[in-house]
């Protein structure tokens, strides 16, 4: 059995989902603040801000929302090429700073080129990923350095970039990876802490685990290797029975349906270019119901636009699931519901302590044995 589990949920700047569709201002402050002290109360290590190429700044809202939370930490969404790493590495040292170590980065390098030139970038995939790679090297570097920091490489070249202003965490943040194509493997194995894909089945799950830990083993050696974490993303349907789970999932796909006419949310259009996209729709190949409690038909009813794949049942039963995923090396499960608020806070009564508790006593009976 693997180590400890964490659990991360997502707050938005305001009310949306694949069931509600957005309305209203961008931000709302009020709605944003909620969702971080459910979330806090709830008992999650952290909080996922998203990056969106048309929303809000993920680093000022993480800002406004740790100042009215306690404990839990904060996940930021970052795309590579957008800012300078040295600015990058202060704005990240600053939001650790002013919530007392809470901080963590969650690298997407972006997989779609229609996204990324919403904003002026114009690189290939496999540019991109070259881009990542140094921009990474150079932000650990700055983050740990002693003294100022020169860099002259094939995309950023800077003179003495200042590491004056530390993290609170040592020697450095987090780095949370996300990108299942060759060359996303390629950088996570350079750089990440933890490798985060999208739920899967069991099979894909062992396959891009073996194949993650064998480009960190190639690049940092196999003790790097054995220490990488993983992260799998789902969204839980739970109900008091099975058969309450299973009827709520199937009334979520109705409605998903019926505002799929709705651009913001209807199916895609084309074929997805991101890999994680296209491997979580290869399982929904399989069927709605492809192993175990894993449902994929809103992954397939949606084009896989994001983690879109559930697990559904009681919570001791979706418990159990997880700990399968544990099993495989799986130590954190990013998990945001469909009716974001009332779901976090569901998961905090029901869904968390029954897993932590089933792990505990799964550890203590192996510690027995």
């Amino acid at each position: 059995m693997s180590g400890p589990i964490e659990f991360i949920g997502m707050i938005q700047p305001r009310r949306q989902s694949e069931i509600f569709p957005p309305s209203g201002p961008g931000i709302d402050p009020g709605y944003l603040r909620d969702g971080a002290r459910v979330h806090d109360e709830a008992g999650f290590d952290r909080i996922l801000i998203g990056w969106h190429s048309d929303g809000p700044d993920g680093l000022q809202l993480a800002t406004h929302a740790a100042a009215h939370t306690k404990r839990v930490g904060f996940l930021v969404a970052h795309r590579p090429g957008f800012q300078a790493p040295s600015t990058a590495a202060r704005a990240f040292a600053t939001l650790d700073q002013l919530s007392g170590g809470r901080a963590a980065i969650h690298v997407i390098t972006g997989g779609d080129d229609t996204d990324q030139a919403r904003d002026g970038d114009f690189l290939g995939k496999d540019g991109r990923y070259a881009r990542t790679d140094e921009y990474l090297g150079l932000v650990k570097k700055i983050w740990t350095a002693d003294a100022p920091v020169d860099h002259d490489g094939a995309h950023y070249r800077v003179v003495g970039a200042s590491p004056a202003l530390r993290t609170v965490q040592r020697p450095r943040l987090p780095i949370y990876f996300g990108g299942a194509s060759d060359a996303a493997i390629e950088v996570a194995g350079k750089h990440a802490d933890v490798y985060a894909l999208w739920g899967e089945t069991q099979e894909q799950v062992r396959e891009i685990v073996a194949r993650v830990r064998k480009s960190t083993a190639w690049h940092r050696g196999p003790e790097a290797a054995g220490a990488i974490r993983f992260s799998l993303s789902f969204r839980p349907i739970l109900g008091a029975t099975e058969e309450e789970a299973w009827a709520k999932a199937q009334r979520i796909v109705e409605r998903i349906t019926e505002i799929s006419g709705q651009a913001a949310l209807g199916p895609a259009v084309r074929a997805p270019q991101n890999a994680g996209s296209q491997r979580l729709l290869a399982a929904a190949a399989l069927g709605d119901r492809p192993e175990g409690r894993l449902f994929t038909a809103i992954a397939r009813v949606t084009g896989a636009r994001g983690n879109t794949t559930a697990l559904v049942g009681t919570p001791e039963q979706v418990a159990e699931a997880f700990l399968e995923y544990h099993a495989l090396g799986v130590t954190t499960f990013l998990i945001r519901g469909f009716d974001p608020l009332e779901d976090a806070a569901e998961y905090g009564r029901s869904l968390l302590p029954a897993t932590r508790h089933l792990l505990a006593r799964r550890q203590g009976q192996l510690a027995a044995d």
